[in-house]
């Protein structure tokens, strides 16, 4: 029998963090009919479950490829295809329902047993299919018909989101649906990309053969903005790994903030990802027109800007230019066309192996779009990389925003022994700590 030990208990409250920042958000899941057959996939589907069960709204999309291909076999329907796009003509069509309807069965199937088998058993996961997906036909194109072959044209985000509330999965396959009556096959990739944009999803998480998203010589991107993705997307010749590209690079495009790419063959990447500091696969954020760096001698004046009307408030403590000039290293910035717009800095402490963050300030006209949040997430890896284990921040009108974004209350003896030294008691700050 496995007997737990202290590094569980460490990895628990190293994931705890994760555990709370996942609750309640939206993750599209993105798997081919390749991953389904693999003898892993009822690992994925424990991982799945358990997901749901920590609060996480899940939108489960798959597809049927190799599936449509054995049923097209057997029924003796000769493949047609264009430009590596299936012509999807009446028998085609055919195909396309029976091997879709089974494994939508099946993955329904595979979540019900996989809760018995677990230490999941007991707990009730409901799943939800429909005809959440309006689509249209591709038509004719260079004088080829392409018949029942469609494109998503429609998310019925209102009848998805009311199942997510009831604390359903939601499970879509390639298929979509005509307001005429007529069924389309669809790729995949797209009911994925077009869900997770129409949803405002929080993740699209893929699945891939490979660990991840590789580089020329086969090396793992850990992590990569949308620009790299779609350098690789005009790089590739393989037409699988195309859409599979074209589907984080135009998720990411539509809002979608953060993409994952695992491997299905792993039977810990989607948890390792999720809910570890160093992930499993690849990480693929948003592209952003500003610039996030470490500050330098030339935003001195442009932090003072953003300082002095909240120091003025009383809400920051009053930092000279002598003194901001001497910690400048300190800094991070946010520029935009050379305008520095937002900015926070972090003092370590090393001894007590923890950081403070300090001086978040924002730009009046730019306090929406998740910069602080960008600010924080930079100063967190900067901890990390001076392994740190904690961050504390000390705030009189900012609690709530920090207790967002997973720090906790704590009492003044908390602090560092150099930090607690130096603390105002007139201006009764409060403490909030997080652990990294």
């Amino acid at each position: 029998m496995y007997k737990s030990g202290p590094s569980d208990i460490k990895w628990f409250r190293h994931a705890a963090p994760y555990i709370n920042a996942h609750r309640g958000k939206t993750f599209v899941l993105m798997f081919g009919g390749e991953a389904v057959q693999d003898a892993n996939f009822a690992n994925i589907i424990h991982d799945i479950a358990l997901l749901r069960s920590l609060g996480v709204k899940l939108v489960l999309v798959h597809g049927a490829r190799p599936q449509i291909d054995q049923r097209m076999q057997w029924q003796n329907v000769a493949p047609n295809m264009q430009d590596n796009v299936r012509i999807t003509d009446s028998d085609t069509l055919s195909a396309v329902k029976d091997a879709t309807g089974s494994m939508r069965i099946h993955i329904e199937a595979l979540l019900t047993m996989g809760l018995i088998n677990s230490p999941m058993h007991g707990a009730e996961i409901r799943v939800s299919t429909g005809n959440f997906v309006v689509a249209r036909p591709i038509g004719v194109k260079d004088g080829v018909d392409y018949k029942y072959t469609g494109v998503v044209r429609r998310i019925d985000t209102v009848g998805i989101n009311t199942q997510l509330d009831y604390g359903s999965i939601v499970l879509l396959s390639p298929v979509g649906y005509s307001p005429t009556g007529e069924v389309f096959n669809l790729t995949f990739e797209d009911v994925a990309t077009q869900a997770a944009i129409a949803l405002n999803a929080d993740k699209l998480i893929t699945f891939s053969k490979n660990d991840g998203l590789l580089d020329s010589s086969g090396k793992l991107i850990k992590s990569c903005d949308v620009s790299r993705v779609k350098k690789l997307l005009n790089s590739s010749d393989d037409y699988q790994q195309q859409l599979l590209l074209k589907a984080i690079a135009e998720s990411a495009d539509g809002g979608v903030e953060r993409c994952h790419c695992l491997n299905y063959q792993s039977d810990t990447a989607l948890l390792q990802e999720l809910f570890t500091r160093d992930g499993a696969g690849t990480l693929v954020a948003k592209d952003y027109k500003e610039q996030i760096s470490t500050a330098s001698i030339d935003d001195v004046g442009g932090i003072l800007e953003l300082l002095e009307p909240l120091e003025a408030e009383g809400v920051l403590v009053k930092r000279s230019r002598e003194l901001l000039e001497m910690e400048i290293d300190r800094f991070t910035v946010i520029r935009k066309e050379d305008v520095t717009i937002a900015c926070a800095a972090l003092y370590p402490y090393s001894e007590e192996n923890s950081g403070e963050v300090a001086c978040v300030a924002i730009h009046p006209d730019y306090r929406k779009g998740n910069r602080g949040v960008r600010l924080l997430q930079a100063l967190e890896q900067q901890a990390k990389d001076l392994e740190l284990s904690s961050i504390f921040v000390l705030t009189t009108v900012s609690g709530h925003w920090f207790r967002e974004q997973g720090f906790i209350e704590q009492p003044i003896d908390k602090l560092p022994e150099g930090k607690k030294q130096m603390y105002n008691y007139q201006r009764k700050s409060k403490v909030f700590v997080k652990d990294i």
